[in-house]
Parts: C-alpha cells; structure tokens; sequence
C-alpha cells in the first residue's frame, strides 16, 4: 500500500509515535567496545545511559549538536564571559580523595572563578580505550554529577570517542566552561604592584603528594589526601571584601612556585615569599625529603593564590578563613619592585634563594 507522507503526517498513531518521550537506551556490555565510539545504537546507548540520565537538565536533554542559552539573562549577572578549557589525564584515575570525575569539574571551574567569573556552564569530553569497564565510566560520571551540583554548574553538551586497546590509558577526560564576570571586577596580573600582599588559602602539595603515593610504587603509607574542591565561593567571599583584587591564580600543575613566576614575570615585579610562612603538611614534606622533591613545585586541586593590595590583606585574609577552603589562609609573601621577574624565598636561616620556574616534570600525569 502507497502511504504519502502528508498522510503518514495525519495519521493518528504517527502523531501519536512523535508526541511520546524518547526511550532511553541501556548499556548491554560490561566494557566499552569500539561500537560504543561508531555513531550508533551502541553509542547512542551509552550515552543516554551514562551521560544524559547522570548529568540531567533541560539544556542538555535536548540531545543537540550544541547547547544555547538566552543571552538576557546572562547581562543581568555581569558584561563580560570567562570561557576556559583543560583536558585531564590523571593517572590513577581514582585516589585518596578523590578521582578524575570531581577533578574535571572543579579543574574547569576554579580556572573561571579566579577571574572573578561566576562558573555556569561545562561541557564534557571523554575519550576512552576499548576495554574500559563500563562500571568505572558510571562510577566517574556519579562523581562529576555530585561535583558539578556542589559547584553549582550544569554540564549541558559533550563527546564521546572510543580508541583501539592500548592507544590510551583508560579514559581521558576534556571540559570546557563557561562564566560571567560581574561588572567593575578586573583580576589580571599585569595589575599588580609593588607592596601588595602575597596569600594562599591554605596547606600546598597535597594532591601532588596523593597522586604519587596513589601509584603504589612507592613502599609508602600515608593518610594524604587530594585537596580537590571547588574553589566560586571563596572567590565570592574574598570579591565581596575586597572587589580590588590584584590577581589570582589557582596553584596546579607546576605549584605555587609556577605561578608565583608567571605573576613576576607578567607585573615585572618581584615577589619574595616567607619559607616559614608557606602552610606544608608534615607529611608532605616527609615524601619530598625522601624523593628528593620541593613541596612549591608540587601540583594542588583546590589552592588559590591572592595578591591584592596590603592595606586589604587582612580583611581578605578573615574573609577566607570564615569559608571551609580558607581556614588555614595566611599571608606568605609581597611584592617587592625588584628584581623585576624574579621570586626570591627568605629561608628559616635568613637567607635567601632564588625559586626559579619548574623545569622538566616533577610528577607527569598529575591532572
């Protein structure tokens, strides 16, 4: 029988077919197959499994090549957008503390909030080996839903790729993400100046120290833990005292020594940092004198680095301890004119030496 599609389009049960929800696909296999990156059934499947029903909302439910938003309501919170990205390669991908899922969801928003922007929106890329256990996927994927909830994000659009064994390490993650910068806040290190006050929020080298004693390669037993955390409401809490912050950074791969230099480097200033003023875990310290490591250099998942002017120092440094990621905030450093570029450390001796950028890799695959 010939159907047109004018009829097809007037038949009732047809409109009845487009007016009913979407089935939702379930993963059948155990482990990610190379069907699960080929565009179909499969794919389709893993993602409505995994991803959609996880990371649930009404942007990303609509299943299109892209996420769009009202722009009206995006100008009423500031007038300009921070849009970031990083891609995580974290090796394990479980660890004290927490796993790769949280880490690319706060990763991506502190790099928004320490522009002073209001993280809003995150995409989510995976790439996966063929053989991954779909179970370690779920159990990723409930993590970066718990994360995202905490920081007050939606994860809205994505990509999935699946790869041969062996052509990766299990899963690799990538997000991107968007925020709104208030108005009148203008965080940048080219506005730094000599005097102005050097402040982190607490303890350096955790995650680095985590991460290695994770690996098992080490015969090492310690109670370190990644200091993974969303780091917006600090931020608020230190704009809202003092909106006339300098710069912020948050300290990861290459430690608060790295971007102790880019600051120097960027302002031409100097910064002379205070050795027994810097917050460092016994523990910490003891896995660096064992492995010949310096704590500055180790990476951090939830420490921010403040300069701001120093008659501010105090009231911003109260701010931060009021909030859970700034109880142990405290002031480890200045800015000093010269010698422009360069960090200098005050040792507990009195001395003074010279804390270079990091060369070469401390600890590869640390986020």
């Amino acid at each position: 029988m010939n159907v047109s599609p004018t009829n097809s389009i007037q038949n009732p049960l047809f409109q009845k077919l487009q007016q009913a929800p979407r089935r939702q696909g379930k993963v059948q296999d155990t482990h990610i197959t190379l069907a699960h990156g080929s565009g179909g059934k499969a794919m389709r499947d893993l993602i409505d499994d995994i991803f959609v029903s996880t990371f649930d909302n009404p942007i990303l439910s609509q299943l299109e090549d892209q996420a769009s938003f009202n722009l009206a309501p995006l100008l009423q919170q500031g007038d300009r957008l921070a849009f970031t990205t990083d891609s995580y390669v974290v090796d394990p991908l479980f660890f004290p503390g927490s796993d790769i899922g949280e880490l690319a969801i706060n990763g991506t928003v502190n790099d928004l909030a320490v522009s002073g922007a209001k993280p809003l929106y995150l995409t989510c890329s995976v790439i996966l080996e063929e053989g991954l256990p779909v179970e370690t996927l779920r159990r990723v994927a409930a993590s970066m839903k718990t994360a995202a909830k905490k920081a007050g994000v939606q994860i809205v659009t994505g990509d999935t790729k699946v790869v041969h064994r062996g052509a990766a390490d299990k899963l690799f993650i990538n997000t991107a993400g968007i925020g709104i910068i208030p108005r009148g806040i203008n965080i940048s290190a080219r506005n730094i100046q000599s005097g102005d006050a050097v402040i982190i929020n607490g303890e350096i080298g955790n995650h680095g120290a985590a991460i290695l004693i994770a690996r098992g390669e080490l015969a090492l037993e310690t109670n370190i833990e990644s200091d993974c955390q969303p780091l917006h409401s600090l931020v608020e809490n230190i704009l809202n005292i003092c909106p006339q912050v300098h710069a912020m950074r948050d300290a990861t791969r290459g430690g608060l020594a790295t971007v102790l230099n880019e600051f120097a480097l960027s302002s031409n200033m100097g910064i002379r940092l205070y050795e027994e003023s810097i917050p460092v875990r016994e523990e910490v310290n003891g896995v660096c004198e064992i492995l010949g490591l310096d704590p500055l250099y180790l990476a951090n998942e939830g420490k921010l680095v403040v300069v701001a002017p120093k008659e501010n120092a105090d009231n911003i440094l109260s701010a931060m301890k009021l909030h859970p990621a700034g109880k142990d905030a405290c002031i480890i450093g200045e800015v000093i004119p010269s010698p422009p570029g360069i960090v200098l450390l005050k040792t507990v001796f009195g001395a003074e030496r010279i804390v270079d950028m990091l060369v070469g890799d401390q600890l590869p695959r640390i986020c």
